[in-house]
């Protein structure tokens, strides 16, 4: 059995998950972002799984998605990057509400994410030694070169202002910061928005330097942009080998 509601941490409405009875109880806990356009709730049933795995679960909802979204959807299409960036910028805080809670236990501090949440997630362990371990599922750490392709910023906007600041997290020199805790890759070979090669560039160069030690990496035939049962039960079975 599990519980399930929705709270606010650090101003931000969270989707939170645990076993039953043990909401006050520190417990080893995930942050688990979603995807671009959609919401915690769409994601929830990570967050039901890893719950009955015996993990409390926070899943935030993105700038200018779920609960915060205005309903312009054109405008949120024209802001890609600096979503990306707004939970890059939130993350201190909603991590620190959490401890001020009491609610993890031992340090046991994981993240993960699904495409713009799995982007979130491997920045995030460029900077937050602290976090145990993460998972990313079709997403993808080279911010730099994937915004040529992947939402690019309008024509109209200042390019170097939007793209500058995600330079800070983009993994291209900081690999050795991804070797140092357990990480899984999770890709469909057929991923049609965010190419697998992404993660195969990814699981390549940690292989070439020797830091692929501490890799889980799965990708799954046939698939497209989505997650499949597979790249679920991964998931639960790498946070409960590594959290």
């Amino acid at each position: 059995m599990i519980e399930l509601d929705v709270q606010q941490f650090a101003g931000i409405e969270t989707l939170h998950a645990r076993p039953a009875g043990k909401t006050a109880q520190p417990l080893p806990t995930l942050i688990f972002y979603h995807g671009f356009s959609s919401s915690k709730l769409v994601y929830s049933y990570f967050a039901v799984a890893l719950a009955q795995a015996g993990f409390r679960v926070i899943m935030p909802d993105a700038p200018e998605h779920g609960a915060r979204f205005d309903g312009d959807e054109a405008s949120r299409l024209q802001h890609f990057w600096q979503i990306l960036q707004g939970n890059f910028s939130e993350f201190p805080q909603l991590k620190e509400a959490l401890y001020d809670a009491g609610l993890i236990a031992d340090n046991r501090l994981a993240v993960g994410g699904a495409s713009m949440g799995g982007m979130t997630a491997l920045g995030i362990m460029t900077r937050f030694p602290e976090v145990r371990s993460v998972a990313c599922l079709m997403g993808s750490g080279y911010f730099s070169t994937l915004s040529s392709t992947l939402f690019p910023p309008p024509q109209t906007a200042d390019i170097d202002a939007i793209l500058t600041p995600l330079a800070h997290w983009d993994i291209t020199r900081q690999l050795s910061r991804l070797a140092d805790r357990p990480l899984l890759l999770w890709h469909g070979e057929e991923d049609d928005v965010v190419p697998a090669d992404e993660s195969v560039r990814l699981q390549q160069a940690l292989k070439r330097e020797g830091l692929d030690g501490q890799l889980t990496y799965h990708q799954e035939p046939g698939v497209k942009h989505r997650i499949t049962p597979m790249a679920l039960e991964v998931t639960v079975d790498f946070f409960r080998r590594h959290l």
